[in-house]
């Protein structure tokens, strides 16, 4: 079983100007997936910018696990030597995905089309989380779960399909999670895997499909919906992937160098698909000065440089049908609401209940504990921005990433300081945050 690192509280104070020229990770989302299909893929693949934080260094392992050869080669650099489609092996060992959801639901698809069994682990946070919605799909194309903790959730042991069945699926919210499973599954299984969404979800595993040689058809379904229909048992050909800056980090560094008087920073190689994009549309509603330039891509996926400039925000309605392109960013929204003018509300939230923690109330406890005027309405947030933040606060992390990076961000512009009980688990997600802030003027003791 995972086991996590002693608690590392910090304190973050107000800064001078933000300045400089940074790049955060590469895409947490790009990095699972490159090694996924790398190894069900027949070949060599080479992936640069890879994030080498624990949450994706844990696919990597289950890769090996499962038979594939996975090397670094260099910083950010490394190498998969693919099995092919339905080619991996029994694991000898537990797959432990430490604090990661989207490795360990992922991993599950892929599992879900070979006739394996493999044990699914992963820490506290992890086991606490829905598996259901993955599992559930996964059983209509053959998988069976042989033994789990109760109701389904980690550890839990899954049985791969002997011959899997392609279905249509509907899922029941806007998940990348639930439908790269099921695509996942379905490389293996004969004839069409079709998925259809309500609402457009992260489109990464469709366009690294395509990059990897599948036969992938993406179709408009309603209004903002999508049908993705895969054609099963192609031969994948291992690919050069080029992992972008993941958006979800460079979220923070953004909103940072927006509140901090004065600030003027630059961020390289930032993904900038469209459906991972929400936070900077809302953000430029609220009056925030960001400038793309520089705009290429790699793989299917966007990418440009951006210039943040410290700006007066006001407070806006961010519409329910967004979330799916800003789901990990709306805590780091949650702080640039509480320095904007006027009231913010963002609806829609439900999907932050079943995140590393239930993040719609630790946001919302992570702004109170430093005075700022916050409501849960349903699933909705609304915070009461005053152009400032009391602070002075502790804040509970509750072993998310996520959540200690909002608070530190937070504090980089307070009236008083801000503490996180524990920044252990940024390491999962960014494990140069601190001393990558530090770099560009933030003060963190």
């Amino acid at each position: 079983m995972s086991t996590s690192t002693a608690p590392t509280p910090l304190e973050s104070s107000a800064s001078g100007p933000l300045s400089g020229t940074i790049r955060v990770p590469g895409d947490k989302s790009i990095s699972h997936r490159a090694l996924i299909l790398g190894a069900l893929s027949v070949g060599e693949t080479r992936i640069s910018g890879l994030l080498e934080g624990e949450d994706v260094l844990n696919t990597a392992k289950s890769m090996r696990a499962l038979g594939a050869k996975v090397e670094r080669t260099g910083a950010f650099a490394w190498i998969v030597k693919g099995v092919g489609v339905g080619g991996f092996a029994q694991p000898s060992e537990t797959l432990d995905f430490g604090n990661s959801g989207t490795g360990c639901r992922l991993v599950m698809g892929a599992v879900a089309g070979c006739p394996i069994s493999a044990v699914f682990e992963g820490d506290a946070s992890l086991r606490s989380r829905p598996m259901r919605r993955i599992l559930d799909p996964l059983a209509l194309m053959g998988a069976k779960v042989t033994a789990s903790a109760e109701g389904g959730k980690l550890p839990l042991t899954l049985q791969g399909a002997s011959n899997p069945v392609p279905i249509e699926y509907r899922t029941p919210v806007a998940s990348a999670q639930i439908k790269s499973a099921v695509l996942l599954a379905g490389l293996a299984a004969p004839g069409v895997t079709t998925v259809i969404e309500q609402e457009a979800s992260r489109d990464h595993t469709e366009l690294m499909l395509k990059h990897f040689g599948a036969a992938i058809v993406t179709t408009p379904e309603g209004t903002h919906g999508r049908r993705i229909a895969l054609t099963g048992q192609p031969e994948l050909a291992g690919a050069p992937v080029i992992v972008p800056a993941d958006p979800s980090s460079a979220a923070f560094p953004l909103v940072a160098a927006l509140i901090v008087d004065g600030s003027d920073l630059v961020l390289s190689d930032v993904m900038t698909n469209p459906l991972r994009t929400g936070l900077f549309t809302t953000l430029r509603e609220m009056g925030a000065s960001i400038e793309e330039d520089d705009v290429r891509g790699d793989a299917g996926e966007p990418m440009a440089r951006l210039r943040v400039r410290a700006s007066k925000l006001r407070g806006v309605v961010v519409p329910p049908e967004r979330a799916p392109s800003m789901i990990d960013e709306y805590l780091v929204l949650a702080v640039a609401a509480a320095y904007a003018e006027g009231t913010t509300v963002m609806r829609g939230l439900h999907e932050l209940r079943v995140k590393e923690s239930d993040r719609l109330e630790a946001t919302a406890a992570m702004l109170r504990v430093n005075g700022v005027k916050v409501e849960i309405s349903g699933d909705d947030l609304i915070v009461e921005g005053r152009g400032h933040v009391p602070g002075g606060g502790l804040v509970a992390t509750h072993m998310d990433h996520r959540i200690a990076m909002s608070a530190l961000v937070m504090g980089l512009a307070s009236d008083k300081p801000v503490t996180v009980d524990d920044t252990a688990f940024i390491a999962t997600s960014f494990p140069d945050f601190i001393p990558l802030m530090r770099g560009a003027g933030a003060d963190f003791a």
